[in-house]
């Protein structure tokens, strides 16, 4: 099982079957947001009454510490920390805008992308800037 931390407080984010967020949509309304810990299944869980339009950029914040998770490669990507079972540890960028599927994980050597809309954020590169995170 994948543990996924806040890169800023490194609290855990999951529970169960759901990595949970804090996010702000544009009328800056906030609320919890539940999605899969499985890289590549895009489906989440959120409150009926918050809402959101397909294309809005979401804000996403660790529920822990409040500390933004907007990642500083691209304003579009949010950035969490993952670490395997065998401890490694990894970088996880993935998009904030709604209905959009792109994932990036990366070592610090090598990224496996996921998600149909991934070719929009491809061009950054690996190397010693993510592992910073790890």
């Amino acid at each position: 099982m994948n543990n996924f931390l806040c890169p800023k407080c490194k609290g855990h984010l999951r529970v169960g079957d759901h990595i949970i967020f804090k996010v702000k949509n544009d009328l800056k309304q906030s609320a919890l947001l539940l999605l899969s810990p499985q890289i590549g299944n895009y489906s989440s869980v959120k409150h009926p009454s918050f809402e959101f339009n397909q294309g809005e950029v979401l804000e996403f914040y660790c529920p822990l510490c409040n500390a933004t998770l907007k990642s500083d490669i691209h304003p579009n990507l949010a950035l969490i920390l993952m670490k395997d079972e065998e401890g490694k540890g990894f970088a996880v960028y993935f998009s904030k805008v709604a209905g959009e599927h792109s994932t990036y994980e990366t070592d610090g050597e090598s990224v496996r992308v996921t998600g149909e809309n991934a070719g929009l954020y491809t061009y950054f590169k690996v190397g010693d800037k993510f592992k910073k995170y790890l």
